[in-house]
């Protein structure tokens, strides 16, 4: 009889919700699944518990509403520097930024700091940033044992890549390949090294071309040495040659593309010009992943952030449904991070919620010179592991009527 008291005791009590956070009524883009649909998308914890139509609200303990706004996976930003702190007034310090700071406001959950530090001084990155950040930070291993410090990037005894391979190995886990950029010498030293070191770990390299010669030119550079699944980036700066003097995009192009080479974005300060992005667009020539180059002059200059570098692409003609995969599911595999950029069940919930406004919009570009766009993107929401991050309107958060407030302290 007892025992029969207690059973109903417990059927009389409120039953536990099973999802820890629903977003409701958005439309979601999930190009890995082939998802653009109005569905609801349920977290449990950490993790992506179902993505369904008229997943019921009575089923979560929180809910988010989404109505009219578009529910993507965590944007990943491949191109990024944030190895600060350091005192160093370089890339290594001062000129990167802090990811936290930088990364949820914009919609972005992973960041990948693209050579800001080297074989010598990766394991200061990894403790004094990677392993602090709420932000997912992985990074590519400049060739160079110092990266992008005042001593530069030219000195060929510094291109290491037995020492960077082994330091990558070290740090698989958050370690995604090796980056060479602003190379000014004579010949491949910086290249081939970064090339020899990806080989050892099978793991892609990141390619700012640096400076050309005669004997460093764009069809050497992809069509001989970079492989398939190697990422040039910076691909609209039209400091390397890649729109030709007949305003065609230049063959090396298309023959690296055909070959397998990934082209990025990377927006920073001096790597994007409407005269350079709009033929090659109207060409057809579009980038395969969107990133920013995130540093100091960047993010106050015309680059901004991720979310207005998508809005760039929007305005020279992407859809929207593409643009989302260049931030999303493209850089995933780029990095060789499958389990990241989509929104299976089980996943790892990293979630950006986007308002996409009509309008007129002023963009400007590396030169200071402006474009207008009638599509505009804000990041409203962005989750990290089914934690809210960035809330723009408080969509996730409960009315300050019903908000259970704790107890404050009365003494001085």
């Amino acid at each position: 009889m007892r025992s029969l008291l207690f059973l109903a005791a417990i059927a009389l009590l409120p039953a536990q919700a099973p999802y820890s956070l629903l977003i409701k009524g958005g439309h979601v883009i999930d190009p890995k699944n082939g998802r653009s649909a109005k569905l609801d998308v349920a977290i449990d914890g950490r993790r992506i518990a179902k993505v369904a139509a008229d997943i019921p609200a009575s089923q979560a303990a929180r809910v988010a509403n989404a109505e009219g706004l578009y529910v993507v996976p965590g944007l990943i930003d491949i191109h990024a520097h944030v190895y600060t702190g350091t005192g160093v007034k370089a890339l290594t310090g001062d000129s990167s930024v802090y990811p936290d700071g930088f990364s949820f406001r914009s919609g972005v959950t992973t960041q990948v700091d693209a050579g800001s530090s080297g074989w010598r001084n990766f394991e200061d990155f990894r403790q004094r940033i990677i392993d602090r950040s709420q932000t997912r930070v992985l990074a590519f291993i400049n060739i160079v044992g110092n990266g992008m410090s005042p001593s530069g990037e030219d000195d060929n005894a510094e291109m290491q890549p037995a020492q960077a391979a082994a330091v990558a190995k070290k740090h698989k886990d958050v370690v995604v390949g090796f980056k060479t950029a602003h190379y000014a010498g004579e010949g491949w030293p910086s290249v081939d090294g970064a090339l020899a070191a990806a080989k050892a770990t099978d793991l892609p390299i990141m390619v700012d071309f640096g400076y050309m010669t005669l004997d460093r030119s764009l069809r050497t550079l992809l069509g001989d040495k970079m492989r398939a699944g190697d990422i040039y980036t910076h691909c609209y700066s039209g400091h390397r040659g890649e729109l030709g003097e007949d305003g065609k995009v230049n063959p090396a192009f298309v023959a690296g593309r055909k070959r397998g080479v990934i082209f990025d974005v990377g927006h920073g300060g001096g790597s994007f010009y409407w005269n350079i992005a709009s033929p090659l667009t109207e060409q057809g020539f579009w980038p395969d992943s969107i990133s920013t180059d995130l540093h100091t002059g960047s993010m106050n200059a015309g680059m901004k952030d991720m979310t207005n570098v998508m809005s760039k692409l929007l305005t020279l003609g992407a859809t929207l449904d593409a643009v989302i995969k260049m931030s999303t599911w493209n850089p995933a595999k780029q990095i060789k991070r499958p389990k990241l950029g989509h929104l299976d069940v089980g996943a790892e919930a990293d979630i950006t919620v986007l308002k996409l406004e009509q309008g007129r919009f002023g963009y400007i570009d590396s030169a200071g010179a402006s474009r207008t766009g009638e599509k505009k993107l804000t990041a409203e929401l962005t989750i990290r592991a089914g934690h809210v991050m960035w809330d723009l309107n408080g969509r996730a958060a409960a009315d300050w009527k019903s908000f259970k407030y704790q107890k404050r302290s009365t003494r001085p």
